[in-house]
């Protein structure tokens, strides 16, 4: 077979043959270059413990430290020429190095492989994920609250199925979305704080025999300890599946949300008004409103889910210590962390911009015979009815509303007594959807006063 043959076999792209598809498949510097800045952390503090150490001149670091920055400083200004053929960005920052500063830069790998140092700078770089994470969710709980205090009295169905069930409060159901948030905000930390133990120095996979300080480099980087393992330290990724289980998770809830805001913002219910920062419009009917922004939030789970399983599939198959397969890491978790941090900043703002029709919510609240378990619970506490014969006394009254084509509370006395004789003029007392909620007044109820308590809490934990 000629080579021009094979060369059309390979394809177009690779038309140079299995030389420039290997360099295409084995290449990480397309996707890790967002590294850099880590990667270059982590070579500093090697190289200022190697000469603590007496593995390396004073000199030699210090030039290393120099043309450590030099480089740092080509990165951030874009005057940088990564390179495929040098496969990623370790080695892209390394040959740059020695170009800027000669022989001191091939001493900075003594003690150290690229699997130590791959699985530090990712690391760091999920640490940092996980620091903004958490920012991002203290926002929209702050959000979240505000528009709890603001409408902790202002009366809203309350739906299970997404049928009418009992009233509730438009605070409520902030705080609601608060507690979900705060467990997110829980996982996070805890992961941020599992996570930090730092991978430099296990070098290859068996540690090494230089006289190094691990102590020294994780101090340096902000890691409480040195991971215990070397085997372990070069292959664990489970600080990246936690943070996509974790995000997974709040990407759940935010979709969740999402959901409720693009139901309660439709011509149907009118529920909130979305402002016109997190909307668009039509290109032919004038009169829509689209939530845009809503929608495309309810959209990222799937791709943020698609990467909890896509690295849960590289990883579940991998023998210790290092396979190439963890090259694939990368891509699924920067596409995430992106993806969620939008999310989160685009719900914050919605949240924080949204409008809620309040005469909508309490008409809606007033409909579907929403009052109908406090009229039950009032039968059992004031005639002594055992719950169930209650429950078939408000279902009689509930058909006759419906018959008449009225809600409970506009039944007469009269009507009531008809089905069960011992109903006085209290039961109106418990069917107007205010007196509803102001009852609810068990620990994580609808109450108005038990939702400024929880408020009350959550400003005085966010301070």
């Amino acid at each position: 077979m000629s080579d021009k043959t094979s060369n059309q076999m390979w394809g177009g792209r690779f038309a140079a043959g299995p030389d420039a598809i290997m360099e295409a498949i084995n290449a990480s510097i397309g996707f890790d270059k967002r590294l850099a800045a880590q990667d270059i952390a982590g070579s500093r503090a090697h190289a200022a413990m190697l000469a603590a150490t007496g593995i390396i001149s004073d000199s030699d670091a210090e030039a290393i430290r120099e043309g450590l920055l030099t480089v740092l400083s080509e990165i951030e200004r874009g005057e940088f020429a990564f390179s495929t053929a040098l496969e990623d960005i370790h080695m892209n920052v390394e040959a740059r190095l020695k170009e800027v500063v000669g022989e001191p830069a091939g001493r900075l790998h003594t003690g150290r492989s690229r699997n130590d140092q791959v699985a530090t700078d990712f690391k760091l770089w999920v640490r940092d994920q996980f620091d903004a994470f958490e920012q991002g969710l203290l926002a929209l709980i702050r959000a979240l609250v505000g528009q709890a205090e603001a409408g902790a009295d202002w009366v809203m169905p309350g739906f299970t199925h997404l049928q009418t069930a009992q009233p509730v409060t438009w605070g409520h159901h902030m705080m609601a979305y608060v507690e979900m948030f705060a467990r997110d905000l829980s996982r996070v930390r805890d992961a941020r704080a599992r996570m930090n133990e730092s991978p430099l120095g296990a070098a290859a996979l068996a540690g090494t025999g230089f006289p190094i300080d691990r102590h020294m480099t994780a101090q340096a980087l902000g890691f409480d300890r040195p991971a215990a393992n070397s085997l372990d330290a070069v292959s664990d990724r489970d600080f990246a599946l936690d943070f996509l289980g974790a995000a997974s998770i709040c990407a759940m809830h935010l979709s969740r949300f999402a959901e409720e805001l693009v139901i309660w913002s439709s011509a149907q219910f009118r529920f909130v008004a979305l402002s016109d920062r997190f909307s668009t419009g039509s290109s032919i009917m004038p009169q829509k409103k689209n939530p845009d922004a809503a929608e495309l939030i309810r959209a990222k789970i799937g791709r943020i889910f698609g990467a909890n399983v896509a690295l849960m599939t590289v990883m579940k198959g991998l023998p210790l210590a290092y396979s190439k397969d963890m090259q694939e890491d990368k891509e699924q978790v920067f596409d995430a962390a992106d993806n969620l941090m939008l999310a989160l900043a685009a719900m914050d703002g919605m949240v924080r911009d949204m409008t809620a029709n309040v005469a909508n919510l309490e008409a809606a609240a007033s409909a579907g015979f929403s009052t109908a378990t406090d009229l039950a619970d009032w039968l059992v506490r004031e005639t002594g009815l055992p719950f169930r014969a209650a429950h078939h006394v408000t279902g009689a009254l509930v058909a006759m509303a419906e018959r008449k084509g009225c809600d409970l509370p506009d039944l007469s006395l009269e009507d009531m007594q008809s089905v069960s004789p011992a109903i006085t003029s209290g039961i109106f007392d418990v069917l107007g959807v205010h007196n509803s909620v102001a009852s609810r007044l068990s620990y994580g109820g609808t109450a108005p006063v038990r939702v400024r308590e929880q408020v009350a809490r959550w400003k005085e934990i966010l301070g």
